[in-house]
């Protein structure tokens, strides 16, 4: 196996773990509205994301500290690709998480994990606009990928309502900060990336907290626990994994893998609360992992008849 080949294959496994950690989230995302509004939630948790990945950089700063002094360099806390990268993904994620949140009150979770993966085919489209046409067969892997996330969600119809007209426009949302962290990932550190995107979402989401939403403490301990899931382990550590593992992955690969969050939801549903797996739905689980397999492997090349 190259090098190069080594690093798609790490990049994989670390957005697959992404993949998992935040499909588990959408269970605290439910279950943390019960106490708290939808813009107070997201503030808290990228709140507590900031201040995880404050903690991750400075033991960084302090491991490498003495090679910094034995090689005379002092990194740039801030770079223009670092502010302008982590703005434009910062703003895409506000409104991703809060279209997300405010079309999760009004929609079903299975109707909201469909929607929102429906990233994996607004992502290639965007390629092409900043020269990332998707191949032939990736083209496929995404159709057969959309069918399993099909599968997977619909179990009654599929009827455009107000929720699930938020959940699309979140999708959408999400597709640009792919894009975006595909573009600034490898000009820039992985964790301050991740920050800056996090402070941005969170000034923006205190904003509407102060116009429009009233917290309590008591509300806020309540959600306690969706809050330290959501802002540790699915923000402060996945999205960082999603900007470490897409430095070597296309942007239309790595946003197939990353949709398999929708099968990690629906497993973590079905073991935390109890909710059952139809056959159609197992069988729309295998698809997705054919399409996702699909899209990794290299399909042998044909080889040209000799003339003559």
């Amino acid at each position: 196996m190259n090098e190069i080949k080594k690093k798609e294959t790490r990049g994989a496994a670390l957005l697959t773990l992404t993949s998992i950690l935040w499909g588990v989230a959408f269970i605290f995302q439910r279950t943390g509205m019960d106490h708290i509004g939808p813009f107070a939630f997201n503030f808290f948790r990228c709140l507590l994301s900031t201040s995880f990945l404050l903690l991750v950089s400075g033991f960084f700063r302090y491991k490498n500290a003495e090679h910094y002094r034995t090689a005379n360099f002092k990194p740039k806390l801030v770079t223009k690709n670092l502010l302008v990268g982590g703005t434009l993904a910062g703003l895409a994620l506000f409104m991703g998480m809060s279209l997300q949140q405010v079309g999760m009150m009004s929609t079903t979770a299975s109707k909201a994990g469909f929607i929102t993966t429906m990233y994996i085919v607004l992502v290639p489209l965007m390629g092409v606009f900043y020269g990332k046409r998707p191949t032939p067969k990736t083209g496929l892997c995404v159709l057969i990928a959309a069918i399993g996330l099909y599968l997977i969600s619909i179990k009654q119809g599929f009827v455009i309502e107000k929720g699930d007209f938020f959940v699309f426009l979140s999708a959408i949302s999400f597709s640009f900060q792919i894009v975006v962290v595909d573009i600034f990932a490898p000009r820039v550190d992985a964790i301050k990336l991740n920050m800056t995107q996090f402070i941005t979402c969170g000034i923006l989401s205190l904003i509407v907290v102060l116009l429009k939403e009233t917290v309590t403490v008591e509300a806020v301990r309540s959600a306690g626990i969706a809050l330290l899931y959501t802002g540790i382990a699915s923000s402060g550590i996945g999205f960082t994994l999603q900007v470490v593992g897409q430095k070597h992955l296309p942007p239309t690969i790595a946003s197939l893998i990353m949709s398999t969050e929708s099968i990690f939801s629906l497993i973590a549903g079905m073991l935390v609360l109890g909710e059952s797996m139809m056959a159609r739905e197992l069988f729309g689980c295998l698809v997705m992992v054919v399409a996702v397999v699909l899209a990794q492997v290299d399909l042998p090349k044909r080889k040209k008849a000799n003339v003559g």
